[in-house]
């Protein structure tokens, strides 16, 4: 039997894939995942830092690096190979269950 991730929150889908490029603090993924969804995601501060305390014990981000700006430490975080591996796994599950609806007769995409 193989071993499956859990389905990701859509704030920790967003936030693992805001981390794909490279490293970001906390401001630079709330942007990354705004600019991503067009604005449709938008991360509260709590629910950022909730997510990525939990992701970091789960090995999915680690911390990367601070810096001190304007008096205030920034602390960048970065996808780590389980985390990366997670989110692979996550869109591929989404893919496959589009997959069932999409290729229904008679679907339609709704415009938005």
């Amino acid at each position: 039997m193989t071993k499956r991730s859990p389905s990701l929150t859509e704030s920790q889908y967003f936030i693992l894939a805001a981390l794909q490029d490279g490293p970001l603090h906390g401001y630079g993924i709330i942007k990354a995942a705004g600019q991503t969804t067009d604005g449709r995601v938008k991360l509260a501060v709590g629910t950022l830092y909730g997510a990525l305390d939990r992701m970091e014990r789960s090995g999915w981000v680690a911390a990367d690096r601070e810096e001190i700006v304007d008096g205030r430490a920034r602390r960048y975080y970065r996808l780590t190979e389980d985390g990366d591996g997670v989110l692979r796994q996550e869109a591929l599950r989404m893919q496959q269950a589009a997959a069932v609806v999409i290729g229904r007769p008679g679907f339609r995409a709704v415009q938005a």
